[in-house]
């Protein structure tokens, strides 16, 4: 009787004590992109009024978007090549990810259980910066990459940096089950991420999608949602 009371105390308790540790990880990423969006924004001061331009190559789209931290990263006190010791860069609910692959068989996500920002190809950062892209995702992505902060009509709405499945999208806070499968991509509909904007502020917001073929950052979304990308 008694194990049988634990048991049932122990089933009550969990989803208590689970909550409760998510929103803990949620208050460390939020403080982790106020930390970089300030990095951010001190880089910009001393350099015009705008922000980094990424490192955008033909061979790798991720640079777009990672690029930003070898150009901010003193501005938050880390020197030297990156690493994954920089914790400021890692968000403690970064545990896996996928991989999206377009073939001959249609659209199809890979589940990875590794922690994106121990990834040397993201430069060991779980976040990415809002740079847009002119030749990435088959149109002319909107993105903050060389523009001046001072010159974006709403700073409260454009996201200067987040999460990296914000721009895909998934989340790490609340991953949904079971795994999608190409034809399954309405269960990544409206994932939660945490944003930080221009104005330096940060939110756990729904993310807008609304094909498998094209992420997120690709596009602004429609009325209803809480940001955008484009700084117009």
């Amino acid at each position: 009787m008694v194990i049988a009371i634990i048991a049932i105390l122990a089933a009550l308790l969990f989803p208590a004590v689970s909550s409760v540790k998510g929103k803990a990880k949620r208050t460390v990423c939020a403080n982790n992109l106020r930390q970089i969006n300030l990095g951010l924004r001190l880089y910009s001061d001393d350099h015009s009024d705008t922000a980094p331009r990424g490192l955008q190559t033909t061979n790798s789209y991720l640079l777009d978007f990672t690029g930003y931290k070898k150009s901010m990263k003193s501005y938050v006190g880390l020197n030297g090549p990156s690493s994954p010791q920089e914790k400021l860069f890692a968000c403690p609910a970064d545990t896996f990810y996928y991989e999206f692959i377009t073939n001959a068989q249609g659209y199809s996500q890979i589940y990875v259980a590794a922690s994106y920002h121990l990834q040397a190809t993201n430069d060991y950062s779980s976040y990415w910066f809002n740079s847009g892209t002119l030749t990435r995702f088959g149109t002319n992505s909107p993105g903050l990459a060389g523009r001046k902060l001072s010159s974006i009509k709403h700073p409260a709405r454009t996201v200067l940096v987040a999460e990296m499945p914000a721009f895909q999208p998934w989340s790490w806070h609340k991953p949904k089950r079971p795994l999608p499968t190409g034809n399954e991509w309405p269960l990544f509909k409206d994932a939660q991420n945490m944003v930080s904007f221009v104005d330096g502020h940060v939110s756990f917001i729904k993310i807008y999608w609304s094909t498998p073929y094209s992420p997120t950052a690709a596009f602004d979304p429609p009325p209803g949602y809480e940001y955008q990308w484009s700084g117009d």
